[in-house]
């Protein structure tokens, strides 16, 4: 194979790849490859470029066995540490050398590697969130079959922690459950017309014994006319409710909590008719490097008063996978001291 067609032939590979031949000289490389490694590494000896051992390793093991080799290339691409699989395979007949050429190719398996994490993580929050109420739960069952047996005023007082511990289990399971059915239907299209303003305010409604006991007062500010809009009412109740609730517990005693439903023929984020509903409170506030992640399963800005006020880590999951399924976003604003606003904005 000539040198034109041996590059030709590397080229056309849709991913980073090159060759080495005998002489462990890099003999061939396309684009992507010069755009992961550095651009002149045609003529130059292997080693020299792909510095990681494993990689050196499994390329010197194909050259001389002839036989398939694998590793792991670790990089960055300016925004991420990446992850890349590198398969080797020797190909006889191929370069000036008689023997052949090793093909190495680059697999990016970032995704992977970080779906892989996201899982272990999940798992590893979801045993902790369980183990810390069973904990709970098992020692003051022993207490009571022990030193508390006959006495009746700390019975009562550990029947009482028990029961709020296995309500935060129950919590934690429905939100599980609820975080599994909303990601399984992320994907299908809500097909339903509904009123949005009826809805608010019947969440509204729902939520008033919850603002009165935090002595919280809830406003609303909507547009005079119906504003419609096709989605799924029980998941939007959900959200605006997970929303609402958060902004009258965070928000703290004597507080407020706006509402405001601002209707647009064409939106700035989804570039055409929207309408956008804004959760306001008067609350601490959020400190900026929590806003980014508080979308993620479990993270918690203030993870003690979060589990003091009944949280479980998944309502803003639970919201985020919603709105996606409804093709909107939701927006964040915060400033500490100075309270939150969490805007939904959907399409119309």
């Amino acid at each position: 194979m000539s040198d034109d067609l041996l590059a030709e032939f590397v080229s056309a590979i849709p991913m980073p790849a090159l060759m080495v031949d005998q002489t462990e000289r890099i003999i061939a490389a396309n684009d992507d490859a010069k755009t992961l490694l550095t651009q002149n590494i045609v003529g130059r000896h292997f080693a020299t470029i792909l510095r990681q051992p494993g990689v050196i390793d499994a390329i010197e093991q194909c050259l001389h066995s002839k036989g398939p080799a694998k590793a792991r290339h670790l990089s960055n691409d300016g925004a991420q540490d990446t992850t890349l699989e590198v398969e080797c395979r020797y190909m006889n007949g191929v370069g000036a050398v008689s023997g052949g050429a090793m093909l190495a190719i680059f697999q990016d398996v970032t995704h992977v590697e970080q779906a892989s994490q996201m899982r272990r993580d999940f798992v590893a929050n979801v045993s902790h969130e369980l183990r810390t109420p069973l904990t709970a739960l098992m020692g003051f069952i022993e207490t009571l079959r022990g030193p508390a047996r006959e006495d009746a005023v700390a019975r009562d007082r550990f029947l009482g922690i028990m029961a709020d511990e296995a309500n935060r289990m129950n919590r934690l399971v429905g939100d599980l459950l609820s975080l599994n059915r909303v990601e399984s239907e992320e994907r299908v299209r809500p097909k339903d017309q509904l009123e949005l303003t009826g809805l608010l305010q019947s969440t509204m409604n729902s939520l008033r014994p919850l603002a009165e006991s935090a002595k919280v007062e809830v406003t609303m500010n909507a547009p005079e006319g119906p504003v419609s809009l096709i989605g799924d009412s029980d998941q939007l109740r959900q959200v605006f409710t997970n929303l609402i609730e958060n902004a009258i517990k965070y928000g703290g005693s004597g507080g407020r909590v706006d509402i405001r439903v601002e209707s647009s023929e064409r939106d700035s984020v989804m570039r055409g008719p929207a309408v956008r509903v804004l959760i306001s409170d008067t609350g601490p506030g959020i400190d900026a490097q929590h806003l980014p992640r508080l979308t993620e399963r479990f993270y918690r800005a203030d993870s003690h008063r979060s589990r003091q006020l009944g949280g479980t880590g998944l309502g803003l999951a639970i919201v985020k996978h919603i709105i996606n399924r409804h093709r909107g976003r939701l927006r964040v604003e915060s400033e500490v001291g100075k309270g939150s606003t969490f805007i939904v904005i959907l399409p119309r």
